[in-house]
């Protein structure tokens, strides 16, 4: 009898190790990219190429933009698909729904590319007013249709948004805009997942589109490991692929690395 308690003593705690270990038995490989509002997933396509050849399982949500809580669903719709810990990459307004989303249990690090980072009760557009981007400054680029869907003046588009760009090419993002429900923006956040998780921060230097000085504060109230790329526009992970996915890339080994050593 002893001996049998004994086993079983073992394999309960066997299983018990087993169930808190398997995030550090392998290196994080799955990635999960968030796209900002007025725009889609494709943008992420050069960030995309860099990291699956270096070996990254990567997945973007193409969420509608329909509504604050339609665009988190979207997010942890394609979390609950992933196989394991994920790393969550968010971009502008994508910042917003990966704080919110970020308290998946899958998720174990946050990615913030020229992206807000509000916390609990906090709406970005409130705290965008604040610290005003070119883009607030500006009258008249921000449209608003008459169901209240907002979009960029396509003519202004491209030397706000994305001046880094070829010129073909941000004048085809200007023409494909996902148009943006007003109330994206003005929805009070319920979860801020960077209180408990680790988190990256990109600053993008030449940003009209958030402050830039917005985006500091976001990673520094955060905690988050912050790196600045100068001069480049809010379209930083098309303009600048090669860097933002070395952030990501670090992220990645570095929670892995964390996970490993506990």
């Amino acid at each position: 009898m002893k001996h049998l308690n004994a086993c079983l003593a073992a394999t309960t705690a066997f299983s018990l190790f087993s169930a808190i270990m398997p995030a550090s038995a392998e290196p994080l490989k799955n990635i999960v990219l968030v796209h900002g509002a007025w725009v889609d997933a494709s943008g992420w396509k050069p960030v995309y190429d860099v990291l699956t050849k270096e070996g990254f399982h990567v997945t973007m949500v193409q969420e509608p933009e329909t509504s604050f809580a339609d665009d988190v669903t979207a997010a942890k719709r394609v979390l609950d698909l992933q196989d394991g810990p994920t790393l969550l990459v968010g971009h502008s307004y994508g910042g917003s729904i990966i704080t919110e989303a970020g308290v998946h249990p899958s998720v174990v690090g946050l990615v913030y590319v020229a992206a807000h980072a509000p916390d609990v009760g906090e709406n970005e557009a409130e705290l965008a007013n604040k610290t005003p981007s070119v883009l607030r400054k500006t009258e008249g680029v921000i449209k608003i249709t008459p169901d209240k869907f907002t979009y960029l003046d396509p003519v202004q588009f491209p030397k706000l948004f994305a001046p880094d760009l070829p010129r073909e090419r941000a004048e085809f993002v200007a023409r494909s805009q996902v148009l943006a429900a007003t109330q994206v923006f003005s929805t009070p956040l319920t979860a801020a997942a960077w209180k408990a998780k680790p988190s990256w921060g990109i600053v993008a230097g030449g940003d009209q589109i958030i402050n830039p000085d917005l985006e500091r504060w976001y990673y520094e109230r955060a905690k988050s490991h912050t790196i600045v790329i100068p001069g480049a526009s809010h379209s930083v992970y098309e303009s600048h692929p090669k860097e933002v996915a070395a952030v990501i890339a670090k992220a990645a080994r570095e929670v892995s690395q964390t996970a490993a050593a506990r």
